[in-house]
């Protein structure tokens, strides 16, 4: 089945290359999760391909659709169309109100009209609805939910349109009217830790006929869009190497390990504060890339500038390391993570302990 590819970095890969065209996905979450602005990127990738795309709002004006999207630096063209459904006045005014009939029956019934028409006229291939909370209200029943939602799908599947709808979950109870209508689920969610920032997440509950990448997979939402990180595989990343030991710079430690480390082990090295760790380990790093290898080095404690001059003040340049491309080291801010207490039932993956003891 030919694929639509969604606009969104990394989202391609989990979907296993995107999503299938002429069929109706779901995109749920609750507020502020990031589904208008990753339905956004769905239309714009469509535009960019030349196709016609239409954006369905019932919920933001086009004003404020469009300045969100400038807040990214986009902007919605020509080819973006975007049809604000808005109540119409006659179900508004007083002789309406005394109506035998709801007026939810009328205005179920004028949207379902207005959005058929907008599509007979546009000849959308992608299309958003944004969201379904308002057809829900309107049904008042499941059975007329579901129904309207399998007219929709019909009508947009017989126009060969590849449909993304919109669900922020503020339905009082949890729907899954859709969920069993939907070609594909994805849920996006939002993390509050008590300590350090927010983190996002999202899961794809379902696909039909498509292998997909399960689990949670972590994405941020910046300027420019959303950036999803799929989860990764160790399995996926093996590489065959060779298994020989690697010698330090320090000879005793070398007789002491029985003459280095064994590539592709983990080893931890434990100590307090002052005993050498950051020193056998800047030792190790400064061999590895005189071998000609490469090195990566994550420092939490310290600031990158002071550890740079205390490396220095040893004789081992990090910045020259750094700049010629073979040491690639990154600052984690502790700050923004949530700090837990290790025990030590976490240290069994290591294959090699090296304790530091000052006496």
């Amino acid at each position: 089945m030919p694929n639509c590819d969604t606009g969104v970095p990394g989202l391609d890969e989990i979907l296993a290359g995107g999503i299938a065209q002429g069929r109706l996905f779901l995109l749920e979450g609750n507020p502020g999760t990031g589904k208008t602005t990753l339905a956004s990127q769905f239309l714009m990738a469509g535009a960019k391909r030349g196709e016609t795309v239409l954006y369905i709002t019932l919920s933001e004006t086009e004003e404020e659709l469009r300045d969100g999207a400038a807040s990214h630096g986009w902007e919605f063209g020509e080819g973006i169309n975007v049809f604000e459904l808005v109540p119409p006045e006659s179900l508004l005014d007083d002789d309406q109100k005394q109506s035998l009939l709801y007026s939810s029956d009328l205005e179920l019934g004028e949207t379902t009209k207005r959005i058929f028409e907008a599509v007979e006229r546009i000849k959308p291939t992608r299309v958003v609805l944004d969201s379904l909370s308002e057809i829900r209200l309107l049904a008042q029943s499941s059975l007329r939910y579901r129904r309207q939602i399998l007219a929709l799908k019909h009508y947009l599947s017989r126009n060969s349109a590849t449909v993304i709808m919109l669900d922020d979950l503020t339905a009082d109870m949890l729907d899954k009217t859709v969920h069993s209508v939907a070609h594909a689920v994805i849920r996006l969610e939002e993390l509050s830790p008590t300590y350090g920032a927010e983190r996002r997440r999202m899961r794809v509950l379902k696909y039909r006929g498509r292998r997909y990448r399960g689990g949670y997979h972590d994405f941020v939402i910046e300027t420019g869009g959303i950036r999803v990180f799929p989860r990764l595989v160790s399995a996926e990343h093996r590489t065959a190497f060779k298994r020989e030991t690697v010698p330090t710079e320090n000879a005793a430690l070398n007789d002491l390990l029985g003459g280095g480390l064994q590539r592709g082990a983990s080893n931890l090295i434990l100590g307090p504060a002052g005993t050498g760790k950051s020193l056998i380990t800047l030792s190790f790093v400064k061999s590895a890339i005189e071998r000609g290898e490469h090195a990566a080095m994550f420092v939490f404690d310290e600031e990158l500038g002071l550890l740079f001059e205390r490396a220095k003040g040893l004789g081992i340049d990090l910045a020259s390391m750094r700049d010629s491309g073979r040491l690639v080291i990154e600052q984690i801010d502790a700050a923004e993570s949530s700090p837990r207490v290790n025990s030590p039932k976490e240290y069994g993956d290591a294959s090699r302990f090296i304790r530091l003891e000052r006496s």
